[in-house]
């Protein structure tokens, strides 16, 4: 089916058909770059989930049973024909998101192409134990087979990307899918499982727009056997209390609050250029986004002051401004949320630059450097979620570890030196799911990509990810 852009109304996308919600319910879609809303999307209820969930029970009991070869070139098939319609992709993405255009052409849409493109060839690569005699005149062998229905609900910020972290290791290990994505940002979703429709079976990928009312319905449904969701701390909470009740499998990458370790041997030039530009991409809106630079006080004033210097240079801009360096933030809320924060700022903390929000139309906000703070401030313990970045310093090793775990989230860190020991310990010592050295932010299909603590469990991407969507029988002969 074709696409020209962002259909001024979106639908749900059940068994192969786009429907409105029952009801006749709708959620008003407004565009961040502008504020004005731009079109309409179902609020979707417990007899459109039902539909869905149905659909993909339908659907389970044949998909599963394909071969790996027929999953991965369905896959395979699904993005070529997604890089075909590419532009019809970005006008839904952009669309909802406000963030330049340009940006998500050349950052996220390769990598989003490469993530189906790597599940498809993982589909054929599941591990498995040899046939084995572990006692006399019997033989045991593992099957590694897909767990049945996924509800899979997914965030705001990136909403393609994560769609498809979450869809193509489903399908790959032989499961179907109701995916629910944000109320604010459900176009680019819907767009995919339109264009899948023409190479995946009817019920194998639905979508079911709606508010926290519709999740928590999909959460509840009996069909489902596993959740896999990317949102807040508090999200992930709440799903893990309802998923309980039925004993469903969960798989919840939640919230971040990065840690950067800046030590006194660092190439600082390069770690202020790098640092400068991934600490506000996507407007700060990123679980694995730089947002706490702790700097050896040796080296911490005169790292302050030239980040602080790069990071006023950073631009915001909406989808058709080729200089933007990020776009505005998701929503009226959100930003209301950041500017709140930065507000109850305590007296000890300073805005070094920016500290407020754009004089322009949409919910754009200054690229915002604090320092002075302290480790129990809410603005270093919480996360920010928006173009905000806190800069401390730290006398040692040892008290950098405990200040860059000293907070309740343990998804990402960076540790920025020269001295390879040092970047072991690192490696060794910070809490969290992954640890860059000299870099921040980067992600590779073929690497895991989770947390711990309030990060949550469970990893996408990788074969990891692909495993964490089958569940191991034992046959014995």
């Amino acid at each position: 089916m074709a696409d020209t852009g962002r259909p001024r109304t979106v639908l749900n996308h059940i068994g192969g058909k786009d429907l409105p919600a029952a009801s006749g319910a709708t959620l008003s879609l407004v565009d961040p770059a502008t504020g004005q809303t731009g079109g309409a999307a179902p609020r979707s209820g417990a007899e459109d989930v039902d539909m869905a969930c149905r659909a993909a029970r339908d659907a389970f009991d044949t998909w599963s049973t394909t071969t790996p070869a027929q999953r991965q070139t369905a896959l395979l098939h699904l993005a070529d024909a997604m890089e075909c319609q590419a532009d019809a992709l970005v006008a839904a993405e952009v669309g909802d998101t406000g963030k330049p255009r340009t940006l998500f052409t050349a950052d996220e849409l390769p990598a989003i192409l490469d993530t189906v493109r790597y599940f498809a060839g993982a589909a054929r690569n599941l591990p498995g134990a040899a046939a084995a005699e572990y006692t006399p005149g019997r033989t045991s062998v593992l099957r590694r087979e897909p767990v049945g229905v996924c509800a899979q609900i997914t965030p705001w910020n990136y909403p393609l990307m994560m769609a498809v972290w979450k869809i193509a290791p489903a399908l790959a290990a032989g499961n179907t899918v109701v995916l629910k994505p944000s109320d604010t940002t459900p176009s680019s979703a819907v767009l995919l499982a339109r264009i899948a429709a023409e190479h995946v079976p009817p019920g194998v990928i639905n979508v079911v727009c709606g508010d926290r009312d519709t999740g928590r319905a999909l959460v509840a449904h009996p069909g489902v056997r596993l959740v896999a969701v990317t949102g807040s701390v508090r999200a992930g909470q709440e799903i893990a209390a309802a998923a309980a009740a039925d004993l469903k499998r969960l798989h919840l990458e939640l919230g971040g609050n990065a840690p950067v370790v800046v030590h006194d041997d660092a190439d600082l030039e390069d770690a202020v250029e790098q640092l400068s530009s991934l600490a506000f991409y996507n407007a700060g809106q990123d679980c694995t986004a730089a947002t706490r630079i702790l700097v050896h006080h040796r080296v911490h004033d005169a790292f302050l002051e030239a980040f602080a210097r790069r990071a006023a240079l950073q631009v915001p801009g909406g989808p058709e401004e080729e200089d933007a360096d990020f776009g505005p933030l998701n929503s009226s809320a959100q930003l209301h949320s950041v500017r709140a924060l930065l507000a109850r700022l305590p007296v000890n903390a300073e805005v070094i630059t920016g500290g407020a929000a754009l004089d322009r139309p949409g919910f754009f906000h200054q690229p915002t450097v604090v320092a002075g703070v302290r480790q129990e401030d809410e603005i270093v313990q919480s996360e920010v979620f928006g173009p905000v970045v806190t800069v401390q310093p730290f006398a040692d090793e040892a008290d950098a570890f405990r200040m860059a775990n000293g907070v309740p989230q343990g998804l990402a860190a960076s540790v920025w030196t020269r001295d390879h020991d040092r970047a072991m310990r690192a490696g060794r010592a910070l809490n969290t799911g992954i640890v860059w050295v000299n870099t921040h932010g980067t992600t590779v299909s073929e690497m895991p990509h989770g947390g711990v603590r309030h990060s949550g469990y469970g990893s996408d991407l990788s074969l990891t990810g692909l495993l964490d969507y089958t569940q191991v029988k034992h046959v014995m002969l």
